[in-house]
């Protein structure tokens, strides 16, 4: 399969004027993508509140604020994030305010790893799985990204570039590249591919 690596330009300003925001399904490989651009230099805008697991060994990097996105009519905070890293999981793009340009960052993996993963850390932390079948789960996510890419394409303050995590971590200095071009930032491509973990892929399907 080839690289899945997609621009969708809305905007051309400063690259030190928009907020990087990583984003993607839940354990789709977003923390991965934040380790990468802390290793890479970039600025993150995280609480450390969430501390690593076994799920998630090197860290969550999230932000509290954040998970409020759509409740909260008091978004200002966002100001802060212009020219760093922000993790916003996809449900949530769409309560980012007008106000802002982002560079998006959005992480593809395949739904049957996405699932396995999701499972694997309901086990773990002794919760109950869901009553949905995988299948009904799979075409609800599907169903979904194609809603987020569609919305995304019409914002005219956001930029996107469309990250395959099996090639990431296959080849994290082609992907630490492509990255760095994105966001136009003098950012350590070597550093970036090294924090790429193998070992941490642990949810793998045949599926391309």
């Amino acid at each position: 399969m080839g690289m899945l690596l997609r621009f969708l330009s809305g905007n051309r300003k400063s690259p030190n004027d928009s907020i990087v925001v990583v984003s993607g399904l839940p354990r789709s490989g977003t923390s991965m993508l934040m380790g990468m651009l802390s290793a890479g230099g970039l600025d993150l805008l995280t609480d450390g509140l969430r501390t690593a697991d076994p799920d998630n060994p090197k860290g969550y990097y999230e932000f509290e604020p954040v998970k409020k996105l759509n409740e909260s009519t008091d978004r200002s905070w966002l100001g802060g994030a212009r020219g760093k890293g922000l993790k916003v999981i996809s449900y949530l793009l769409q309560y980012l305010p007008d106000a802002y340009e982002y560079k998006i960052i959005f992480v593809r993996r395949a739904l049957s790893e996405v699932l396995a993963s999701q499972k694997k850390m309901l086990e773990r932390r002794g919760e109950p799985p869901g009553e949905t079948s995988d299948e009904a789960m799979a075409r609800f996510f599907a169903g979904h990204l194609r809603k987020v890419e569609v919305e995304l394409e019409r914002r005219s303050n956001c930029d996107v570039l469309y990250v395959d995590h099996r090639e990431a971590v296959r080849v994290p200095a082609e992907v630490a590249r492509q990255i760095r071009r994105f966001l136009g930032r003098p950012l350590d491509v070597d550093r970036m591919a090294q924090a790429v973990d193998e070992a941490l892929y642990r949810n793998r399907s045949s599926q391309p």
